[in-house]
């Protein structure tokens, strides 16, 4: 009986892992934005949701509340060196990336609590918060995109929406 149970545990423990292991065929499959910044390399990973016919603002990710920016993991952002966020000092790290969409602006949040989703967000773990305009872009994106330019433009490009703020 107890090989039994070891051989199922074992094969439970084996499915877990393989099914794991391919996050490129999720549905919001994994991507990178990277830029170097006057010598400093900023890091994005995140995972791109698709609009799927869906009302993305206000419905799937409603105004005003904490979201994980993407899909599946927490979006991480790491810093080579410390950067200035919209102006405001950032140590050197990995942080997760949380956002607040508004309908007209934006909060980006630094945090340093890198979990899976949103699900155990606390705020006294923010490095920094920060209100930032949102518009619209200038062309429609299935899939979320996020951006990262050497000149520190990073933007959040998802459906009709465009959210930019700046690294230095």
């Amino acid at each position: 009986m107890k090989k039994a149970l070891l051989f199922f545990g074992l094969m439970l423990v084996g499915m877990q892992t393989f099914s794991q292991g391919d996050k490129g065929s999720r549905p919001s499959p994994p991507a990178v934005a990277k830029a170097t910044v006057d010598g400093k390399t900023i890091t994005v990973d995140y995972s791109q949701p698709s609009v799927k016919g869906r009302k993305i603002w206000g419905g799937l990710v409603p105004y005003g509340e904490v979201w994980r920016t993407g899909a599946n993991e927490t979006t991480t952002i790491e810093f080579s060196d410390h950067v200035m966020l919209q102006g405001k000092t950032v140590p050197k790290g990995k942080y997760a990336l949380f956002t607040i969409p508004g309908e007209k602006e934006w909060t980006i949040i630094i945090n340093k609590g890198i979990k899976w989703g949103a699900f155990s967000y606390k705020q006294d773990e923010d490095v920094l918060r920060v209100a930032v305009p949102s518009k619209k872009s200038g062309e429609f994106h299935e899939k979320m995109l996020i951006k990262a330019s050497s000149n520190g433009l990073i933007s959040i490009l998802w459906e009709n929406l465009q959210v930019d703020f700046t690294v230095k």
